[in-house]
């Protein structure tokens, strides 16, 4: 009588079971089958890393028991589906049992071949199998669909990844993993249907994804990834929402690869709805004991403003503040939306209620292996023991991501040790905050430029910023480094020391300059969108090299080098980032800087910055508007240094570098007042957007006047109006938003003026 069950595995790269032999048994007279087995003895063979009283535990046979071939077909199953073995065979030999096993080989070592666009180091992170691990075939492809998910996020939805093994000696092998990375898919093009209020142009703007352009080999965000496509559905219900369309819907997104399967085209389906204004505003109380009157002078809505979720939120936060500040603990601030479709408005009312007696237990933080605790604990405005402010645990969340030093940070209430407390969890992952960046410049009043910079923005995990930079153009040399504390004695007060050296050697100037400065400073809010900034600076300045025929230049090179020191201030408004108007900002800046502290210098400059910018036709066009001035009153009997004086480089488009104020002879020498409006429209025109290209309109005016020392009128110091307009292209290009400005002045003085029609220059908004 004899008995085999066996099984195969074929194939080098995955191993495949081939299933159960065969059964026989037979007797010499004739075809009798054996129903049952005895075994006295069991003997394994082939194991080598397993022991044998493991594999007869998976095989669960004793001696001298009686089994069915049933049974015996179970035990090698078990033994079969461990995962140590390739082959197992169960040969009955009279009454002794043999099972012989193959067993799976072990990981030798793990190569990737055709990666290109992934690191090693990165593929590697993704594998899971392990050398010097038993080999499992259901791991490898697990760790090969991995790989390819990396490669389909980068917009290669083509990559495929084999995994196969190379047999060594020693039953070892060595796993392979083979790439064949494909070409990028591309969206070809981005689409919209139903969009009536904003064009695609405008629509497109607002999107992760972009359409493919003719900068596509550097710019990654034109591939089809589809978790930035699912990205962009939120942040365009966000966008529409932000303006007041309560009823915006995304009706689908069709994703459709071309003919040639390399590319995407992308078409949103949106239903856009009607644009709601927000009505009558205002608060009731459901509580004896506080008075909604007492709330009133909280709200902030303006006049008509369009709805937006974020008014609502920033009314509710100012509502839930003020109880706070009256003692009044959990008070929450619930809006009542009323909709009014005749006229297209939602009357809101606040209505004060109890929230529920809930206290924050603790705050537990995980993830942070650099930054310190306090640093995040600090973006929490309540600890343990207050009370619990839903509204606020999210806007600390936000405050946490805003950092800008964790890839990931989740913040999540759960319930404490009893039910009327909770414990506040903070689970982040850290991300790089140091870089070295290096780059190039060109501009017509500068030159070729190199800078090079190096900047950690949570130094020591300690939440501070440090940063070296170094400068060069055509004309000067500057070193600077700057180190900022955002918390200083854990309070919201910032505090920050700069310093730098430079020197300058311009075409456009009959002197060259030599300089140094450090600067402490503290600053921390006034208002909910006001800050001052309180500074004290030390240093030294230089007129070197005047040009022969200037007087006034000679007498401030004759001076020598001069000690400054001098304390300021700067009063900031800025409601660009928490303003009610998502297309609207106002930024307003005063500073003042008293000189003769101590040092060589007296006098006291004053300048003002005003900056406003709105969106019109359905934001298509951006308009901004500017406004700039500055004083220098000396305080002694002295005239003002041409260091001091303000110059008109960069004052007015149209005019060269010091291209126009008092001048004596040929040599500009500033002035100590001046004044100075910009304003420009920037439109598209009408090219794909995907070129980055777009226009501009504007026209500038503004003086430089004021001396003290006119020379008994040789020296044309009065005000005298300088204005001038112009077009721009702008081209966000790879290396840098770019401004080509074509000008055309207006009034200047003929006699000693220097304009121009063309400037390149870096693009930058206020």
């Amino acid at each position: 009588m004899g008995l085999l069950l066996g099984v195969c595995r074929a194939g080098t790269g995955t191993m495949k079971r081939a299933g159960l032999a065969a059964v026989t048994a037979g007797f010499m007279s004739g075809a009798v089958y054996a129903q049952s087995f005895t075994f006295d003895n069991v003997e394994i063979e082939g194991n080598a890393r397993v022991e044998a009283a493991t594999i007869l535990s998976f095989a669960g046979i004793s001696r001298g028991e009686t089994i069915s071939a049933g049974q015996l077909n179970d035990a090698f199953q078990r033994v079969l589906s461990s995962g140590l073995f390739e082959d197992v065979v169960l040969t009955p030999r009279g009454s002794t049992l043999v099972i012989e096993v193959a067993e799976v080989p072990t990981i030798n070592q793990i190569n990737v071949e055709g990666n290109r666009r992934l690191k090693d180091e990165v593929v590697q992170s993704l594998i899971a199998s392990q050398p010097r691990r038993v080999y499992s075939p259901s791991v490898a492809e697990q760790d090969a669909e991995l790989i390819a998910q990396a490669y389909a996020e980068q917009g290669r939805l083509a990559a495929t990844v084999k995994p196969s093994i190379i047999r060594r000696s020693d039953n070892r092998v060595d796993l392979v993993f083979e790439v064949t990375e494909g070409r990028v898919v591309e969206v070809e093009r981005l689409s919209f249907t139903g969009n009536r209020a904003y064009s695609d142009r405008r629509l497109r703007r607002v999107l992760q994804t972009k359409q493919a352009g003719i900068f596509r080999q550097v710019v990654s965000r034109d591939t089809f990834i589809e978790d930035r496509v699912n990205f962009d559905r939120q942040v365009l219900s966000d966008f529409y929402a932000s303006r007041g369309y309560v009823d915006f819907n995304i009706q689908g997104v069709s994703s459709e690869l071309t003919r040639e399967r390399d590319a995407f085209l992308i078409t949103f389906d949106v239903e856009e709805g009607q644009q709601f204004r927000l009505g009558e505003v205002n608060v009731v109380s459901l509580l004896d004991d506080v008075d909604a009157a007492a709330f009133e002078d909280a709200l902030k809505v303006g006049r008509s403003p369009v709805y937006s979720p974020n008014l609502i939120d920033i009314n509710i936060a100012r509502l839930e503040r003020r109880a706070l500040e009256l003692g009044l603990n959990f008070v929450r601030a619930d809006p009542r939306v009323t909709r009014n479709d005749r006229d297209l408005t939602l009357d809101v009312t606040f209505e004060l209620t109890r929230g529920d007696r809930i206290f924050v237990e603790r705050i537990d933080i995980e993830g942070n292996s650099t930054t310190l605790d306090r640093v995040i604990r600090r973006q929490f405005k309540v600890v343990e023991g207050d009370p619990f402010n839903p509204r606020e645990i999210r806007n600390s969340a936000e405050r946490i991501r805003a950092l800008g030093y964790f890839g990931n940070a989740g913040v999540q209430a759960r319930e404490g040790s009893s039910p009327n407390q909770v414990v506040i969890d903070v689970d982040v992952e850290e991300q790089p905050t140091g870089s070295l960046s290096f780059g190039a410049s060109f501009g017509t009043a500068n030159g070729f430029g190199l800078t090079a910079e190096l900047r950690e923005r949570n130094f020591l995990g300690r939440g501070q910023s440090v940063s070296l930079g170094f400068n060069t153009t055509d004309g000067s040399q500057s070193l600077s480094f700057s180190f900022n504390e955002p918390a200083f004695l854990d309070r919201e007060l910032g505090f920050g020391l700069s310093g730098s050296y430079g020197t300058t050697d311009s075409d456009f100037a009959a002197y060259n300059t030599e300089s140094a400065r450090l600067s402490p400073s503290i600053n921390f809010p006034v208002s909910e969108n006001g800050r001052l900034s309180l500074r004290y600076s030390l240093g030294f300045e230089e007129v070197l090299d005047v040009a022969v025929g200037s007087q006034l230049l000679s007498d401030d090179e004759g001076a020598g080098r001069q000690t400054v020191s001098s304390v300021g201030y700067t009063y900031s408004f800025d409601t660009r980032t928490t303003g009610l108007n998502p297309d609207a900002g106002l930024i307003f800046r005063f500073s003042q800087d008293l000189a003769g502290v101590g040092g060589d210098k007296e006098y006291l400059r004053s300048s003002f910055f005003a900056g406003a910018t709105t969106k019109v036709l359905s934001d298509e066009v951006t308009l901004r508007a500017v406004l700039e001035g500055g004083a220098l009153n000396s305080l002694n009997d002295t005239n003002s240094s041409v260091t001091d004086r303000f110059a008109s480089s960069g004052r007015l488009r149209g005019f060269e570098p010091n291209g126009f104020g008092p001048r004596e002879g040929d040599f500009a020498v500033g002035g100590n007042y001046y004044a100075v409006m910009r304003l420009e429209a920037d439109f598209p025109i009408g090219l794909p957007e995907e070129y980055g290209i777009s226009g501009g309109v504007y026209l500038d005016a503004g003086s430089v006047w004021g001396l003290d020392d006119d020379l008994s009128g040789a020296i044309d110091d009065s005000f005298s109006l300088r204005s001038a307009i112009g077009v721009s292209i702008f081209w966000n290009t790879a290396i840098g938003p770019l401004r080509f400005n074509f000008s055309k002045p207006l009034k200047f003085e003929k006699n000693f003026d220097k304009t121009e029609t063309f400037d390149l220059s870096v693009s930058t908004s206020f």
